[in-house]
């Protein structure tokens, strides 16, 4: 029988330990554990339990991506009150880091780990105070346009995009904003607050929430005006949060009620229902990164609040496989 070498042409690398990235198809052997392995990559989605914040909180805001995030502002129980802690995660685990200015929840985020935007939310009441993030300290910037909680973000801190959320009526409100301060855009063409969101200030996506009912309405913002998908999301739910871009979204957690555990993937045109599912039902989360590498974090389901963080790999993923003879 034809060994490897002769079909291949080639030797198998020999290593102490993998790869760090490995591609798909590429074998080597592992003198540590002594076993043939090979680079291949995922089939399917999943969620994977990664360690608690620090602060057990729901309600916060969210920048960053998977290795590295930014979770800030939020509601602790017990004790019943908001919160300004700031903690960055490394892939692996959280560390505190300094404070936000203004202790508040049902805020939004964008940006990164080391360039983050706060905005939004309720302290005492409804504010439209908004906050920057240098990958150290919070400074205080122009407050938003419109006052609102329980709105969406996304794009980055020089470029984010701010819209719907709760003011008492509800708002379709859109918002953009350059670094300094904050400018009105088109509405949304269905007023929500406790919606999802991700992508950029010229691609942006919104999706599920409440009206006066929960909605799966999914609508696409291309820097000037929204467009309705007359495709929603297969679970109808509000108080979700998503990762990703427009054309690669994930939206994860949320109420329907009771609190689901309901992952979808977005195409650019349709969501389909993922059948890796977070491990710990809740909405009022947190979420970051992107369609392949997102992270949840916090939220709650009506009785405990959580601290508990998952990391998902979607499919196509980089995975390490090992060989074994059949």
């Amino acid at each position: 029988m034809a060994d490897y070498i002769n079909i291949r042409g080639q030797s198998i690398e020999v290593v102490a330990s993998d790869p760090a990235n490995p591609t798909q198809g590429q074998i080597w052997y592992n003198t540590t554990s002594n076993t043939l392995k090979g680079g291949g990559v995922t089939t399917a989605g999943a969620w994977a339990t990664g360690n608690s914040m620090n602060t057990v909180k729901q309600e916060m805001g969210g920048a960053g991506t998977q290795t590295a995030g930014l979770a800030f502002g939020g509601y602790t129980i017990p004790p019943a009150t908001n919160t300004t802690a700031t903690e960055e995660y490394d892939g692996n685990s959280w560390t505190n880091s300094n404070s936000m200015n203004t202790a508040r929840r049902t805020l939004a985020g964008a940006g990164t780990q080391t360039a983050a935007l706060g905005f939004g939310g309720y302290t005492t009441a409804i504010t439209g105070a908004t906050e920057e993030y240098d990958g150290n300290s919070w400074s205080s910037g122009n407050n938003m346009i419109t006052s609102r909680r329980q709105l969406a973000g996304a794009g980055l801190q020089t470029a984010a995009l701010a819209f719907g959320g709760g003011n008492l009526p509800i708002t379709a409100a859109t918002e953009e904003y350059d670094g300094n301060s904050w400018t009105s855009g088109n509405n949304l063409n269905t007023a929500r607050q406790v919606l999802g969101g991700c992508g950029t200030q010229t691609a942006g996506l919104a999706f599920g929430g409440e009206t006066t009912v929960r909605t799966g309405a999914t609508e696409e913002y291309d820097g000037i005006s929204w467009a309705s998908n007359p495709t929603g999301l297969n679970t109808v739910r509000s108080y979700l949060t998503g990762a990703g871009i427009q054309t690669a979204a994930l939206a994860f957690g949320g109420e329907t009620p009771p609190a689901t555990t309901a992952t979808e993937e977005y195409d650019g045109s349709t969501w389909t229902t993922s059948p890796g599912s977070l491990n710990t039902a809740r909405y009022q989360l947190g979420g970051i990164g992107t369609q392949t590498s997102a992270l949840a974090f916090g939220g709650s389901n009506g009785a405990t609040t959580f601290g508990a963080t998952e990391e998902w790999t979607g499919a196509g993923s980089p995975l390490t496989v090992t060989i074994t003879a059949s």
